[in-house]
């Protein structure tokens, strides 16, 4: 071990047989003594796994390319006032701006998992960052009342992005950083997408004042449909630059197999094997339950506040910061509690089991005074959004060695699924009959999740891969 490996934390040694791809280089070579000529001369020369450095630079610009994607997801719902105020279209239009990151999702999340197990991070996040700069560009170009439709288009142009974005945190993981880190390095990789949430709900509403005449509105529009295609043009030229598909070597014995078995993988092989995984397809429903229920809260959150706190536009805002960025910090210690324990079964059932406990707090507390609503939002932050990471990385455990990006992307897909009906019903519900009852059944949902995750068959098989290696 050289002192690079040292300072990285321990390359282990492998001997391989060939393989690798990705940019990894694992071929074994035979060192063979030509002054002896003993047998036992004759000897493989073991090359070990290692990480690099860089992988923290290339986490790092992952993270501010899913946040520059992910802030613009709530950035009309949240000031849903001033966008029917502005443009003249109903609350449903403005919901909608929200949903089309959900509905596009669904149906494009197979090519773009195809195109990610196929091309690799680099191409896959080149092609996202182009769209989510390409949309951001094009809603700056819709500030005047009667060119919503023009933002409607950017904003589906950045939803589709999405698809190069929300499946990379499991697999980029896995291809930069060795057994120790894997889960902290997921967690963080989907930190980036929690804190493009928090960035959303935090500033349209400081940013745009819906008091304001028609002109100041315009004006306050420019300035932060600006700012944001500005950090995504900056992000586009840093990832050409620096943003590598992966290192010279593999970081792990589990990655080195699995980059082996991925030269003769057939995607839609893998897909089937994925959909016969009973273990899988529980996860596949308990984890769209709890992400779809947060979609449905957040895109209808600057409703919810303002039903009970009518000046209170920018708390809404500030509500939906405090949940997110508790879920960050939530994902934080789940992933270092995860890569220190391994349990990731009964680390996922516990933290399913207190989004229920939160939801229901929740439920039965907006009506109790606006800061209440800010502690209890951060109680289910933590333990809702908390649960992201953690279902990646059990979903990764439980597939192993099909690719990450394929099984968090049908994760994906099941939370769009979920978002879109959730976020339908609970507008019905809330519109007809009052938030209480549209929390109720949303409470209920989480207690089928919950079940559903108990009967989870904790079967690690990355970790029996990396164990029967050492």
């Amino acid at each position: 071990m050289n002192a690079s490996d040292a300072e990285e934390g321990k390359g282990d040694a492998v001997t391989t047989a060939g393989g690798g791809n990705s940019g990894a280089s694992t071929a074994s070579t035979v060192a063979v003594s030509a002054a002896s000529g003993k047998p036992g001369d004759a000897l493989p020369k073991i090359e070990k796994c290692r990480v690099y450095k860089i992988r923290w630079l290339v986490l790092a610009i992952f993270v501010l390319y899913s946040t520059s994607n992910a802030m613009q997801w709530i950035q009309y719902s949240i000031i849903a006032d001033v966008v029917v105020k502005y443009y003249g279209v109903s609350t449903t239009w403005v919901d909608w701006t929200s949903m089309i990151f959900m509905i596009l999702y669904i149906p494009f999340i197979f090519p773009g998992s195809y195109m990610l197990d196929k091309l690799g991070l680099r191409v896959a996040v080149l092609i996202g960052i182009i769209g989510t700069c390409g949309g951001s560009w094009l809603k700056v170009a819709s500030v005047h009342p009667d060119r919503f439709w023009v933002g409607f288009v950017g904003q589906s142009v950045v939803a589709l992005s999405q698809v190069f974005i929300l499946s990379v945190p499991a697999r980029l993981a896995a291809v930069w950083f060795g057994p120790s880190q894997v889960s902290s390095a997921c967690s963080i990789g989907v930190f980036g997408n929690q804190l493009g949430v928090a960035v959303g709900f935090l500033l349209p509403p400081m940013l745009v004042d819906g008091r304001g005449s028609i002109a100041e509105i315009t004006s306050d529009l420019y300035v932060m449909f600006i700012g944001v295609a500005v950090f995504t043009t900056v992000l586009l030229i840093l990832i050409v630059i620096f943003f590598k598909a992966g290192p010279p070597t593999p970081p792990s014995f589990a990655q080195v197999q699995s980059l082996q078995d991925e030269e003769g993988v057939n995607f839609l092989q893998s897909i089937k094997r994925l959909m016969t995984n009973v273990s899988y397809l529980l996860l596949l429903n308990a984890y769209g339950i709890n992400v779809g229920i947060f979609y449905a809260i957040s895109t209808l959150l600057n409703q919810i506040i303002l039903q009970y706190y009518p000046d209170a536009a920018e708390d809404a805002g500030r509500i939906g910061l405090v949940i997110v960025c508790a879920g960050m910090v939530g994902s934080v210690v789940c992933g270092v509690a995860l890569d220190k324990y391994h349990k990731f079964k009964e680390t996922t059932l516990v933290v399913y089991a207190f989004s229920l406990v939160g939801m229901i707090i929740y439920t039965f507390t907006l009506a109790k005074g606006i800061l209440v609503v800010y502690i209890v939002s951060g109680i289910l932050g933590f333990f809702m959004t908390g649960l992201l990471p953690v279902g990646f990385e059990l979903a990764a455990e439980l597939t192993y060695p099909e690719p990450e990006g394929t099984s968090a992307g049908l994760l994906n897909a099941a939370s769009q699924l979920f978002g879109i009906a959730f976020t339908t019903i609970y507008s019905i519900l809330f519109n007809n009959y009052g938030d209480f009852w549209a929390n109720i059944t949303m409470s209920g949902m989480l207690v089928v999740g919950t079940i559903l995750t108990a009967c989870i068959r904790s079967d690690l098989r990355r970790q029996a891969a990396q164990q029967s290696k050492k």
